[in-house]
């Protein structure tokens, strides 16, 4: 199996973004689709946030939601203690998922091909687990489709610096707009592709976006792992950290963020 390097780690900050997120604004395409009693499996589900809502969807089906941190899923079990009965929580590797095959009829994955180095043989894990006729449901960024307003060179070289990063860890920066072909590599029959954003335009949404990114630049594992690859200074990230509040700061301040979605029956 790949030894991955998470780009963002898990810093407060990046867990910060990650309990923002929530099946309105991070599954709105897969939320049709889902109807009571359906088992689900939520792959690298973070701290839970959207895994709640997803079960609340598909209540009394079974859902289970997995991550490889070991403290991430500990952190989920105990700040959603007393969420819904029909949610469980598990440490498992999406190359080598534990569970039988055919054992959901739905499995769904935001945001973890992109940092994968061989997604499709994720797919394909994802593909074994899921139910004849069940639905795979995939979402991921497109970083080089990110834009914003002001224009500032710095943002552009954090950019640069990340899609650099990932290079090096084997990942995937744009894996929006090629999820299509993974899933289709994967064996998957159909592919249904949509996308979506995150805007940040409100004072309080930039606050929240500038001062997330602000420290996800200086102390996540982005930060650390550039450093030790030599893709930027400590300087660069400085600067990366003050455009970010500077955007926050701006009253025309917008920030969009791309997203790839595909649909896919086995």
């Amino acid at each position: 199996m790949p030894d991955d390097r998470y780009s963002h780690g898990h810093h407060e900050s990046v867990l910060r973004s990650h309990r923002w997120r929530t099946a309105q604004n991070s599954a709105g395409f897969l939320l049709p689709h889902l109807r009571p009693g359906q088992d689900l499996l939520d792959v690298g589900c973070g701290p839970g946030t959207i895994t709640v809502d997803l079960a609340n969807a598909v209540a009394p089906g079974r859902v289970t939601a997995i991550d490889l941190s070991t403290d991430v899923i500990e952190g989920a079990r105990a700040q959603l203690a007393d969420g819904p009965g029909n949610l469980t929580f598990e440490v498992d590797d999406v190359y080598d998922l534990s569970f039988p095959d055919e054992s959901f009829d739905v499995v769904y994955a935001h945001q973890v091909l992109q940092h994968l180095s061989d997604p499709v043989a994720a797919l394909r894990q994802m593909r074994r687990v899921l139910r004849p006729g069940g639905l795979l449901s995939v979402r991921d960024s497109d970083y080089g489709a990110f834009t914003w307003w002001p224009a500032d060179p710095r943002l552009d070289r954090w950019n640069e610096v990340y899609h650099a990063l990932t290079r090096s860890n084997g990942a995937t920066a744009d894996a929006g707009r090629q999820l299509h072909t993974w899933v289709a590599a994967a064996g998957f029959d159909d592919g249904a592709v949509s996308t979506s954003t995150w805007t940040f335009r409100t004072p309080e949404e930039r606050r929240w976006f500038g001062d997330v990114w602000s420290d996800r630049v200086r102390r996540s594992e982005f930060a650390r792992q550039t450093l030790e690859d030599g893709l930027a200074t400590s300087a660069e990230l400085d600067d990366f950290a003050d455009a970010f509040l500077r955007w926050a700061d701006d009253d025309e301040g917008l920030f969009i963020l791309m997203h790839g979605e595909v649909l896919a029956h086995r």
